[in-house]
């Protein structure tokens, strides 16, 4: 199901509730879900990130119609449900945007605002060259990378926090280069980038898309969640790692460092084991 995968990519810890160089990306026009539709939607998305993955991955339909189900054995009629289900048909991505739009902007975060520590390490010394930050979010490490001299473009769907992103960098003096994009949308190029950031936005799914476009020695940089943070609160499927999955996935690249370990997740700010990749493409 297009809808339900992407929240199950995007949903972190429930705990949250991520142009030209010379000028900001205009945000792109879209109708926004209303209060009700954010509403209906978000009781939606509690349900599918709780089920399990064969409920999840299943197409629309069949999604929609165990929903509704679900929905008229608690009381509403089957005018009701459907009216529901023609609500979440109608939203499509809006409300997911919408959302994250109003984590990433809200004024009192729940989220690290600070640039991602492994980075911050894992770049002392490297020479600044071109970099990508996927699903950059509000532009915590878009901003780092460019007061560090790198030249770097960033993109995510959330249209407000993209646009905080670049008026933060005016603030800053600093350049970025944003768009307001989807993964599937954005084009990664073929040997454009010297450093990936994939920052608590997921990793499994990016694998053909880093190898080919980093450029010979360039850099990759993951950090998501380990398995084992699942037991304490519901994560998104897509930033979830099992032990040494990452060494796997990207076993094209040399590995520099791997780290297993417990720390303070970027996002919910809770201690919890996390799982953070540096490696080199050849």
């Amino acid at each position: 199901m297009k809808l339900s995968r992407r929240i199950v990519a995007v949903v972190l810890l429930v705990s949250l509730g991520s142009a030209s160089s010379a000028a900001a990306a205009a945000p792109q026009a879209r109708p926004l879900a209303t209060d009700e539709e954010q509403r209906v939607y978000e009781a939606f998305r509690a349900w599918i990130a709780a089920q399990p993955p064969d409920v999840r991955q299943a197409d629309d339909d069949a999604v929609y119609r165990r929903y509704a189900a679900l929905l008229q054995t608690q009381g509403k009629s089957a005018k009701e449900a459907s009216s529901t289900i023609e609500v979440l048909r109608r939203l499509g991505d809006r409300a997911e945007i919408e959302r994250w739009n109003r984590i990433l902007t809200a004024p009192n975060p729940r989220f690290n605002t600070a640039p991602n520590t492994f980075l911050v390490d894992m770049i002392k010394g490297l020479r600044p060259g071109r970099a990508l930050d996927v699903g950059m979010g509000q532009g915590r490490n878009t901003i780092f990378l460019a007061q560090q001299g790198w030249e770097v473009v960033g993109f995510d769907p959330a249209d407000r926090a993209v646009a905080a992103a670049q008026e933060q960098a005016a603030r800053l003096g600093v350049t970025i280069t944003t768009r307001v994009a989807r993964a599937e949308d954005f084009d990664w190029g073929t040997a454009q980038w010297d450093l990936i950031v994939l920052s608590y936005v997921g990793g499994r799914e990016f694998v053909a898309n880093v190898v080919r476009s980093l450029r010979p020695g360039g850099m990759l940089l993951v950090e998501g969640f380990h398995r084992d943070a699942t037991k304490t609160g519901p994560i998104g499927g897509a930033v979830v790692f099992d032990t040494n999955e990452l060494l796997k996935l990207y076993n094209a690249l040399r590995v520099i460092r791997y780290e297993d370990t417990n720390g303070v997740a970027d996002f919910g700010l809770e201690p919890l084991r996390l799982v953070r990749l540096f490696a080199q493409k050849p």
